[in-house]
């Protein structure tokens, strides 16, 4: 099937894996996905699931001689699987913007806010000097930073955690890029300045009509800004569709854990669901069944022995279960989950 027009990064089978001794255990597991233009896609999961090794992965910021990545990343004519360091360079910050999660630890310590944020456009762009201060200017401006003159001649350490990382932002769209992958971007800033952030995000994605990656493990978040989820678990995408399908008609039984775990305000159960258990060592990862199947002790022993292929139950909305169609809570009434499906590749 042709891919859409709108198709900005497309991922297929992905595989990221990490020296571990004389042997390689994979982080990131058979990953595919999609991301187009004016979307944003949120990639969820509990810490340890992968999530941040996907998005170092897609901008190329592994040690090639203790990291194996297989399959493709496909962005416009180039697989970025395989690139050499030189023509990657070419695209960070360019084509993919990266916004980290700890702007302390990805700012220069010694180097001024405004020569870090000149920095890429003096790789990327042929602007004059005074051009490169004036987008500067306008860059800390755009992400709400006030006195943009003052700020530029600062230290990182001046800042405060939301300054540094409007900061980030500002970097990761220096170069106006079509793509942009924010990793947990609101990470230890209290919820006012959560709001900001993400507000701000939003506004560049409407303004620059670019594909946002959204990393986190905030549920609340996704709902709020997120086009489309995928969820992830133990190195593999397990569902995945829009943010509607998922959290309204949630198939897969890590979804369904996830989203019973929230806290609802307006609900009369004040039970605290947990999910049993602890997220698997990847190192230690069984090859065949379910990877979700040891967290929950009622689950058909079929989990535990067929490895789970991904289903299209509806268009766009994917599950990767062998159970998704019996699975219910050991407090619940079997009901099916309803929906017939057709394998994918």
């Amino acid at each position: 099937m042709d891919k859409p027009d709108d198709v900005l990064l497309d991922i297929q089978h992905l595989h990221t894996a990490f020296r571990n001794g004389d042997d390689y255990f994979d982080a990131v597991n058979d990953v595919s996905l999609e991301l187009h233009r004016n979307e944003v896609l949120a990639i969820v999961g509990e810490s340890g699931c992968g999530k941040s090794t996907l998005a170092t992965s897609i901008i190329g910021l592994h040690d090639p001689h203790n990291t194996r990545v297989t399959g493709t990343i496909q962005y416009n004519t180039y697989n970025l699987v395989g690139l050499n360091e030189k023509l990657y360079n070419q695209f960070r910050g360019k084509d993919i913007g990266m916004i980290f999660q700890d702007p302390l630890a990805a700012l220069n310590p010694l180097m001024r806010i405004g020569d870090q944020i000149a920095e890429t456009l003096v790789y990327h762009t042929d602007m004059t000097k005074e051009q490169r201060q004036q987008r500067v200017l306008e860059l800390l401006d755009q992400v709400g930073i006030p006195e943009p003159a003052r700020v530029a001649r600062q230290y990182p350490h001046e800042l405060s955690g939301g300054m540094r990382q409007r900061v980030v932002i500002a970097i990761a769209i220096a170069c106006k890029p079509p793509i942009i992958i924010a990793d947990e971007p609101t990470t230890a800033l209290d919820v006012t300045i959560q709001a900001q952030i993400l507000d701000l995000l939003a506004d560049i994605q409407k303004e620059s009509h670019s594909g946002i990656i959204l990393i986190t493990h905030d549920l609340g978040v996704v709902a709020e800004v997120a086009d489309r989820v995928a969820v992830m678990y133990a190195g593999q995408i397990v569902e995945q569709g829009t943010v509607g399908d998922v959290f309204n008609h949630p198939l897969h039984p890590y979804t369904r854990s996830l989203l019973r775990s929230m806290p609802q305000a307006d609900s009369e159960d004040d039970e605290l669901h947990v999910i049993q258990g602890t997220v698997p060592d990847l190192k230690h990862m069984q090859i065949d069944g379910c990877r979700f199947a040891q967290r929950i002790p009622w689950i058909p022993a079929s989990a535990h022995e067929a490895h789970p292929t991904m289903h299209e139950v509806a268009p766009g909305h994917l599950v990767q279960c062998t159970c998704y169609q019996t699975f219910h809570f050991e407090d619940e009434a079997p009901v099916a989950a309803g929906g017939d499906a057709h394998v994918t590749d």
